[in-house]
């Protein structure tokens, strides 16, 4: 297998080297806006055999297409902020390989009631392209990221193996992580967090489908595993939302963020300064995103790893009935201590917990394990072998069961 991985920032330079240590691909293309930050990703992998580096625009569909072409790559793996995915999805779909992204397209607000009804959904441009992709035999497995991602791989592996029946599938993330020397640095991309804590959080049950609600509503104290403890979650956007109704049979669908009330703060004050904004103002003559300056005034969290403390868990919980007919609350999980991924691999633990699951999605891919066409969710596919695979990646996955 041939990869080309668009983006090198934090987590698509953390894919190219937990992807290392694999044998599963020949050759691997790390492409960036910035050539030169791609080609130091390469350096600091030592294989230039077997790693290279190449220059795109990844707003440009036309450069992807000829890159994808040029590179002959087997499969593209976009590894840059969501307001990319439809440039580069729609390269795949044109030039051919197999697609890989870890957030789908962006939602819109409903013009009347935000608060209440869906607008445009998370990931809807992706599937009204699915039987185009469908059509071709082509594959594309849109939110194999870690949320979305493993989350939905474990919302499967309940439904297949745990439970005969579901009442909710819980998303449910928190962390005891600390970043010395800063009062306020998020520990993932800045621009999509914005994006999914300010828009309405979405909802799914079975007798009303999907909705929407105020930001941060909702809000519960949720234990996490191995000594994390207790964490308020709040409502947040999450691709989950809109995935895993497709293909689990449950009655409702949550995603709910261990925020924390300061990071919370800082975001509504970024709301009400309108600091959140994608909409260019001027400044001085020059054209500016709002939410691009804060971007640019805060860390960036790729390199915050060696100031970076503790540990973050990603995990589904899922409530029901066992296969024993007898109620039942599990709670599957994964957590990364941010030392461990460190000493290991040179990436704080946030984005290299991102960054294992398409790894391990696209050696599945390549042995022909997983396979399929059209736009699919990570739902869609056995969960068996990718959770097999997780733990032989030396990062086992756990499931703790609640009274």
């Amino acid at each position: 297998m041939r990869i080309l991985i668009v983006g090198t920032g934090g987590v698509g330079a953390a894919a190219a080297a937990i992807a290392q240590r694999r044998a599963f691909f020949s050759h691997m293309v790390l492409a960036d806006v910035d050539r030169e930050r791609a080609q130091a990703v390469v350096e600091r992998l030592g294989e230039p055999d077997r790693f290279s580096a190449a220059q795109v625009d990844a707003s440009d569909q036309a450069a992807l297409v000829a890159l994808m072409r040029e590179s002959r790559a087997d499969a593209v793996l976009n590894a840059c902020d969501p307001r990319f995915n439809e440039p580069i999805f729609f390269a795949a779909q044109e030039a051919g390989p197999t697609y890989l992204d870890m957030a789908m397209t962006l939602s819109q607000r409903h013009p009347e009631q935000p608060f209440e009804r869906t607008g445009v959904m998370l990931g809807d441009v992706q599937f009204e392209a699915s039987q185009a992709w469908e059509e071709k035999g082509q594959l594309a497995l849109c939110g194999i990221g870690v949320e979305p991602g493993l989350s939905d791989v474990f919302a499967r592996y309940a439904q297949d193996h745990l439970f005969s029946a579901i009442d909710e599938v819980g998303i449910r993330d928190g962390a005891d992580l600390e970043v010395e020397g800063y009062e306020f640095a998020p520990t993932f991309s800045i621009w999509t967090t914005i994006e999914e804590c300010l828009n309405p959080p979405l909802i799914w049950e079975r007798e009303r489908g999907w909705f929407t609600t105020a930001p941060f509503s909702e809000p519960e104290v949720f234990e996490f595993p191995e000594g994390i403890g207790a964490i308020e979650c709040v409502n947040v956007e999450h691709e989950e939302v809109a995935l895993v109704p497709r293909w689990v049979d449950c009655k409702r669908v949550t995603f709910k963020y261990g925020l924390g009330q300061e990071f919370i703060d800082v975001l509504k004050t970024l709301h009400k300064l309108g600091l959140d904004s994608t909409d260019p103002v001027t400044v001085r003559g020059v054209q500016v995103s709002p939410r691009d300056v804060v971007a640019a005034a805060l860390p960036n969290p790729a390199t915050l790893g060696d100031k970076m403390r503790g540990r973050t868990c990603a995990g589904t919980y899922v409530t029901g009935t066992g296969k024993d007919g007898r109620p039942r609350r599990t709670y599957l999980y994964h957590v990364a201590d941010n030392e461990t991924t460190m000493r290991e691999y040179g990436s704080q633990a946030v984005v290299w917990q991102t960054a294992i699951n398409p790894v391990i999605a696209l050696e599945l891919i390549a042995a022909g394990t997983w396979s399929g066409a059209g736009v699919l969710g990570p739902e869609a596919l056995d969960p068996v072998p990718f959770l097999d695979l997780l733990n032989d990646y030396g990062s086992p996955w756990r499931m703790e069961e609640r009274a």
